[in-house]
């Protein structure tokens, strides 16, 4: 759902509520509802009449407030400290990754994600080894459990990546399992590969839950999950700021738009983003940026919300 927001000069801001509510969001009905019941005229003060669970909701607002007060004729393009910024390159489950792998590294992909904990345990860990073999000299590989393994298929796992260009196994037990808390602290502490937070960042409190907790491993950040874009990206900025993933909930280009210009403005993003997830949609206009080794800045900004909301009016 795209949010608009039009103020009386007429300048426009965007967000939109791009949900997964098997992260533990709320649906989009559920985001609709909230928003209506605002009513026509919303202001900063607003997001105190949106419950906290609702963090999509919440998010979108925010998102849309923030871009009100850049947005304008005399708008200045994207401010970043980079030009561009690497994307990693998502591999298929089980051995069709292998193919996946060669394509994409012809075309420049540097960093590849592949889906694990899909297949039989001891046929995807024999493909472990073969995917390294294919990758080129320096590349990096992130395991996507998922939260599909237990203690000991994870412990498993991660012995065998020790030695192995893994740059980290990202949700390797699920979040909504029972002492997954202590179980993740664990791993996190016994193992020298570094373990990586997804769908355990769900809901309103999870971020300043881990970071309370002093989670020593990366955060996979989907902004647009964040209900509080700006105060969690100050916390995360000052605790792990070099320990960020920023990636997509498969949002439109307007959800794109904000997320990605969050990710440009982190103060020293190195780390291969998860947006390379497009084309989703029919309509191509929906789409973010095409999925390529590397996002520019230049595309970010060139980015135009008015057509993905024309489109879908």
């Amino acid at each position: 759902m795209i949010v608009r927001l039009e103020d009386e000069s007429g300048r426009v801001g965007w967000g939109e509520v791009a949900p997964l509510p098997d992260f533990g969001t709320e649906t989009v009905a559920e985001a609709e509802a909230a928003l209506r019941n605002l009513g026509g005229v919303v202001e900063a003060a607003s997001l105190a009449d949106l419950p906290r669970r609702l963090v999509c909701a919440r998010g979108s607002l925010a998102m849309a407030l923030a871009d009100l007060g850049a947005a304008g004729p005399d708008k200045e393009p994207l401010s970043s400290p980079v030009d561009y910024l690497p994307l990693a390159a998502l591999l298929p489950a089980g051995r069709p990754a292998l193919a996946q792998a060669r394509l994409k590294s012809e075309v420049g992909f540097r960093t590849f994600k592949w889906k694990v904990g899909a297949a039989d345990p001891a046929d995807e860990l024999a493909l472990l080894d073969d995917l390294c073999a294919v990758l080129p000299s320096g590349s990096k590989l992130r395991l996507d459990a998922n939260g599909a393994w237990d203690r000991r298929r994870a412990e498993l796992w991660l012995e065998r990546c020790a030695d192995r260009p893994v740059e980290f196994v990202e949700q390797p037990v699920a979040a909504a399992a029972r002492g997954s808390e202590d179980l993740l602290m664990g791993l996190a502490a016994d193992h020298p590969t570094p373990l990586a937070l997804d769908e355990s960042l769900a809901g309103p409190d999870a971020l300043n839950r881990w970071l309370g907790a002093g989670w020593p491993g990366v955060f996979v950040v989907k902004p647009s999950l964040l209900g509080d874009p700006a105060g969690a990206l100050a916390r995360l900025a000052k605790s792990a700021g070099d320990r960020v993933v920023f990636s997509s909930a498969l949002e439109t280009a307007v959800g794109a738009r904000s997320a990605l210009r969050i990710a440009f403005a982190w103060p020293g993003a190195a780390r291969a983003l998860g947006f390379g997830v497009w084309p989703l949609f029919q309509d191509s206009r929906f789409d973010g940026p095409a999925s390529a080794p590397f996002v520019r800045a230049e595309d970010v900004s060139r980015i135009d919300a008015e057509a993905v909301w024309n489109a879908l009016s």
